[in-house]
């Protein structure tokens, strides 16, 4: 799917790679697409057949519960502004920061309340798309800077990744932050139950 419209940079999509005249297309099954983890294949018919006759491609192949799931996901592209909504990537990449802003200052506020010592701050930041494309786009927004008297933001991270569920956030700056775009409603208060249990003093 073209994300210019989610005011994104261009990425060649697979079809157009394919009508530039690409005999073989390779993509990730996961990722931008919102799939299951899987790597997918493409292109002219004569090279299929010989993808096929490999024996690489008997050790390689998906099994049916990853299939099931990509069969689950691609028939939402057929409608596009649907996808946007039910794909949680492609609704994650088209958020503004004036809907970020307000869940960043939840968070904020809820972890400041809940931990004894720990300080935090909502300022301008941005996100990268990851996962090998766009990968000189910024996704701006805003972000939580965590910081605890007496642990170091590396202390933190490493804290926050042991914990379980792995909360994972990133090191800017010498800073520890928090970037709400990858969380839904429900999943800040388990955020803030998490690592009210790894920053707890003394812990």
């Amino acid at each position: 799917m073209d994300l210019a419209p989610f005011g994104l940079e261009h990425e060649p999509t697979v079809n157009e790679s394919l009508a530039a005249g690409c005999d073989v297309v390779t993509c990730s099954g996961d990722k931008l697409l919102g799939g299951s983890q899987a790597g997918l294949i493409l292109g002219k018919r004569k090279w299929m057949a010989s993808v096929k006759k490999d024996p690489l491609a008997r050790a390689l192949r998906v099994d049916k519960l990853t299939l099931a799931a990509l069969e689950a996901t691609l028939p939402l592209y057929a409608d596009p502004g649907g996808a946007a909504r039910e794909v949680p990537v492609l609704a994650m990449l088209r958020q503004t920061p004036g809907e970020l802003e307000p869940r960043a200052r939840r968070l904020a506020a809820e972890l400041a309340a809940r931990i004894p010592g720990l300080r935090t701050v909502v300022v301008a930041g941005h996100g990268e798309v990851g996962g090998g494309a766009l990968p000189l786009q910024r996704l701006p927004g805003w972000v939580v800077e965590v910081e605890q008297h007496g642990r170091d933001a590396r202390e933190l991270e490493r804290r926050a990744r042991a914990a379980d569920p792995p909360v994972i956030g990133t090191l800017r700056a010498g800073r520890w932050r928090l970037d709400p775009r990858t969380l839904g409603a429900a999943e800040l208060d388990e955020v803030v139950e998490v690592l009210a249990r790894a920053f707890a003093p003394g812990g």
